[in-house]
């Protein structure tokens, strides 16, 4: 026969379990509505013309609960940059995005830029509409200029890890080095790059896609 204090002490566990997922549940669900509020009033209104209390009624969440969750101003959007960069709430390293690892279980050159040519789709679906404000604002606030300093710096280092891929193949060009190809691709995967294709000239973001498989892999590699 069970113990009764057992019995009362394993609910009390399960309680506990049951109030703590429920707990991050709803962190999760109001960091999700702020977020989404934000994209849609940094996009609307550009940078300064965003307030934190105007994206607080847009959540339809308390100002204070916003700071809380988010942070200041600033946080928030590098926040937002990193999240449409990794596809999730949170800023995933490189080496952990699900398209990364798959670019590196493909063995074939081709293979490897058809994949990271649909992963920067996505991403720059998501990126460049903050990208535009980002240039907007950068101008005026040193902040967001480091910031997006930064990402690009970040870019063209996972760019030289690509080509080292691609290099690893033996599929690329003979007279091109490393460094040459990841210069390429940090070039071509920019959202300014995408803007002015799919902003610029009307491009469909599949016709981006497609575009971008079919130049690398006559501009990289061996034909």
């Amino acid at each position: 026969m069970k113990s009764p204090a057992k019995t009362i002490s394993k609910t009390r566990a399960k309680k506990r379990a049951y109030d703590a997922s429920s707990r991050r549940e709803a962190a999760e669900t109001t960091r999700r509505a702020i977020l989404d509020a934000a994209t849609t009033m940094f996009c609307e209104k550009g940078y300064a013309g965003a307030s934190m209390q105007a994206i607080a009624q847009e959540a339809g969440i308390a100002l204070d609960t916003v700071y809380a969750a988010v942070g200041k101003k600033p946080a928030l959007f590098a926040l937002l940059v990193e999240a449409a960069i990794s596809g999730a709430d949170v800023a995933i390293p490189a080496e952990e995005r699900d398209y990364v690892q798959a670019i590196r279980a493909v063995p074939t050159a081709s293979g490897k830029l058809a994949i990271y040519a649909s992963a920067l789709r996505s991403i720059q679906e998501r990126l460049a509409p903050l990208f535009r404000v980002l240039q907007q604002a950068s101008t005026a606030d040193e902040g967001l200029a480091q910031l997006w300093k930064g990402i690009a710096e970040r870019r063209a280092k996972n760019m030289l890890l690509l080509a080292k891929e691609l290099a690893a193949t033996g599929q690329l060009r003979r007279d091109l080095n490393i460094e040459t190809v990841a210069d390429v691709l940090w070039t071509m995967n920019s959202p300014e790059y995408y803007l002015l294709l799919v902003e610029g000239r009307g491009w469909d973001p599949a016709k981006f896609e497609d575009w971008l498989k079919d130049a690398w892999s006559r501009l990289l590699l061996e034909q």
